[in-house]
């Protein structure tokens, strides 16, 4: 898969209900819906919704194409511990989620914001209990950039091959008691990591604007 490709892909891209799947990717379509409206009915009565974008970087390399993500650090009071996108909540003086998403890159893990060009968003994803309501903001990176990382949030970043989450037999699922009920929820085992949640979400929505007919 080239650039060209991707950005071609994202320009014809519809919500999940108007993509062309076949197959076992109906399956995995309506799954990620019905988990999407779990956490959306999961977010309490009256509490804010709080507004957010994330960065979905996928760097161009000469080898192929890599999703680019944070380990974040374990004593944060969202999420400590998981792998994430760069990210972050909308801030007053943001022009738009885009604008938010490359800022939460530029600090968290000193994404500079010249080397990326913004090609789409995915599905807005809810987060439940803590209540954000997320804009995933999909931008291709050149190759060349250096990385600061901000220690207080983010403890590492990896790469990971696109062709891997094109692979639909990586797209475990899963579901566990919590405080909040039954979860339903996406897991991509790699390496030594697994990656669930909110992330795995983003990467198999991610998977279906690709891989759809």
């Amino acid at each position: 898969m080239t650039r060209d490709w991707v950005i071609a892909r994202f320009a014809r891209s519809l919500e999940p209900s108007g993509r062309l799947l076949d197959g076992e990717e109906v399956e995995t379509a309506a799954l990620r819906r019905a988990i999407r409206e779990e956490r959306a009915a999961l977010m309490p009565a009256g509490i804010d919704r709080r507004p957010a974008a994330v960065l979905v970087p996928l760097v161009d390399r000469p080898e192929g194409m890599t999703v680019l993500l944070t380990q974040r650090t374990d004593h944060l009071a969202d999420h400590a511990g998981q792998i994430s996108f760069p990210g972050g909540s909308i801030e007053a003086e943001d022009r738009d989620a885009a604008a938010a998403a490359l800022r939460e890159a530029r600090e968290e893990i000193g994404l500079p914001s010249r080397h990326v060009s913004v090609i789409g968003r995915l599905d807005t994803y809810f987060t439940g209990s803590s209540g954000f309501v997320i804009t995933p903001i999909v931008g291709i990176v050149a190759p060349g950039f250096s990385l600061t990382l901000d220690s207080f949030e983010v403890a590492e970043v990896f790469e990971l091959p696109l062709a891997f989450v094109l692979d639909p037999q990586n797209h475990r699922r899963a579901e566990r008691e919590s405080a909040e009920g039954r979860r339903r929820f996406f897991v991509l085992p790699y390496e030594n990591r697994n990656i669930w949640g909110a992330t795995a979400a983003i990467l198999v929505n991610l998977y279906e604007v690709l891989a759809s007919s």
